[in-house]
C-alpha cells in the first residue's frame, strides 16, 4: 500500500483539528504542546472526544432469517462532539502522567520486596536454587516447549544470563571476580527487572508460592502470580509512558475466592472491571499494605482521582478507569 498522508506543520496540525470542531482558546499554548509533546501521543487523550455513529448490527440467523440483538456497532468519526476543547485534552494528559508517575511508584516498591521474598525462600533451600530444575515446578523446569524445544525454565534462564552479562554494577563485578559464576539467588536477584522476577515467580513449586502468598494475606499463590504478570504489563505500560488511564488491560489477573478479601469482590464477573485499571491499582494499593503499612500512596491514588478532569460535558468520567461503585470508600 502506497502513504498518502503528507508531512503537516505544527500549525497545519492545529488548523486542522480546528476544522474538524476541536475549540483551541489559546492557539500559541496549543501549538506549544503540539511541538513538546506531538499530535499522535495527544491523539489517545482526544480520540474519546470525536463523535461516533452507530448502528444496529446483525448477530445471527432463526430459521435462516437474521435478527438483531441489540448491539450497536459505532464508526468514529473525524469530527469532535460539541464543547471538545484541545485544553481538555492536555488536561487528560496531565492526569494521565500523575496516574503513571504514581504507579511506576507502587511498582518499584513492590519489585524490591518480591525480590527480597523469592531470593529469600529459594535461597533457603538452595543458593542457586534458582538454576536448578528440581526445585522448581515440573511444568516449568522440564516440559518442552511445542516450538523451540526448549523449557521455559531455559528461556528464563536465557534472560538471566543476559541481564548478568550486560549489568554494571559494581556488587556483580566484584561477585564474579572473588567467587565467579553463578552467582547466588540472594546477590544476582538485585539486577533482575519485574518481567525476570514475575516468571520465577510464576514458576516455583506451588508450597512455595502460597508461602509467600499467605504473607500478603491471600491464600492461593496462583493468584498473586498473575498479580505479578498484569503489574508488569501495567509498569511496561508506564515505563514507555503509554496511555494508561483507559487502556484495556491484555493480561487479567486472577481473583481470590469471594469473601476472601473485601475489595474484590465489586470486580467478580465484572468484565469492564477486570479489563480496565482501576483493578490493578487497588492490587497494588493491597500489597503496599503489607510491604509499608504507614505508606501514603493509597491517599495520594485516592486524591488523584478525585481531581479528575471535569469531562462530564463530553461523558468521560472516572468509569473508563474501570472504578467500582462508592470507589472512594474502599480503605485507601
Amino acid at each position: 500500500m502506497s502513504y498518502d498522508k503528507p508531512w503537516q506543520s505544527y500549525q497545519d496540525q492545529l488548523g486542522q483539528l480546528m476544522g474538524r470542531g476541536l475549540v483551541v482558546t489559546d492557539v500559541n499554548k496549543a501549538l506549544y504542546y503540539l511541538e513538546r509533546i506531538g499530535y499522535y501521543r495527544l491523539s489517545g487523550y482526544w480520540y474519546p472526544f470525536r463523535e461516533r455513529s452507530g448502528a444496529f448490527c446483525l448477530l445471527a440467523s432463526l430459521n435462516g432469517k437474521k435478527f438483531k440483538r441489540g448491539r450497536v456497532e459505532t464508526t468514529v468519526l473525524n469530527d469532535f462532539k460539541m464543547g471538545a476543547s484541545f485544553k481538555n485534552a492536555v488536561d487528560l494528559y496531565v492526569f494521565d502522567k500523575k496516574l503513571r508517575l504514581l504507579v511506576l511508584d507502587a511498582i518499584e516498591r513492590i519489585e524490591i520486596a518480591l525480590r527480597v521474598d523469592i531470593s529469600h525462600s529459594l535461597g533457603k533451600k538452595d543458593p542457586f536454587a534458582h538454576l536448578k530444575p528440581e526445585l522448581l515446578f515440573e511444568g516449568f523446569a522440564s516440559k518442552l516447549d511445542e516450538n523451540g524445544g526448549v523449557t521455559a525454565h531455559h528461556k528464563w534462564v536465557t534472560k538471566h544470563a543476559g541481564l548478568i552479562s550486560r549489568s554494571k554494577e559494581e556488587f556483580i563485578k566484584h561477585h564474579k571476580t572473588k567467587y565467579g559464576l553463578p552467582l547466588p539467588i540472594w546477590v544476582v536477584c538485585e539486577i533482575w527487572d519485574f518481567g525476570t522476577l514475575s516468571t520465577l515467580f510464576q514458576g516455583m513449586k506451588k508450597h512455595d508460592q502460597n508461602e509467600i502468598a499467605n504473607k500478603y494475606g491471600i491464600s492461593d499463590g496462583a493468584v498473586l502470580a498473575s498479580w505479578l504478570r498484569s503489574l508488569n504489563y501495567l509498569r511496561n505500560v508506564c515505563a514507555h509512558h503509554s496511555r494508561l488511564w483507559n487502556r484495556n488491560i491484555a493480561d487479567q489477573p486472577k481473583l481470590p475466592k469471594q469473601g476472601e478479601v473485601d475489595w474484590v469482590d465489586p470486580f467478580i464477573n465484572n468484565n469492564h472491571g477486570l479489563a480496565r485499571p482501576f483493578l490493578l491499582l487497588c492490587i497494588s494499593k493491597f500489597l503496599l499494605t503489607t510491604i509499608n503499612p504507614s505508606s501514603t500512596w493509597g491517599e495520594r491514588l485516592k486524591q488523584l482521582l478525585l481531581d479528575f478532569p471535569d469531562l462530564q460535558h463530553l461523558e468521560i468520567n472516572l468509569r473508563g478507569l474501570g472504578v467500582v461503585d462508592n470507589w472512594e470508600r474502599l480503605d485507601w
